[in-house]
């Protein structure tokens, strides 16, 4: 189970949470519902890109 790379909840299934490729590297970004409705900050762990 992935968790949101933003606050560390766990992302259930239809739960308006996503799961992306970092645009610069490809990492996998997962993000809860919570912080992407809140437009929270997140940091790829990978290559440092910063998105909304």
């Amino acid at each position: 189970m992935n968790v949101c790379i933003t606050c560390g909840n766990a992302l259930l299934p239809k739960d308006g949470s996503v799961e992306f490729p970092c645009p610069i590297c490809g990492e996998t970004i997962a993000r809860c519902w919570r912080c992407r409705s809140i437009g929270r900050k997140y940091t790829c762990k990978k290559c440092g890109f910063e998105g909304p």
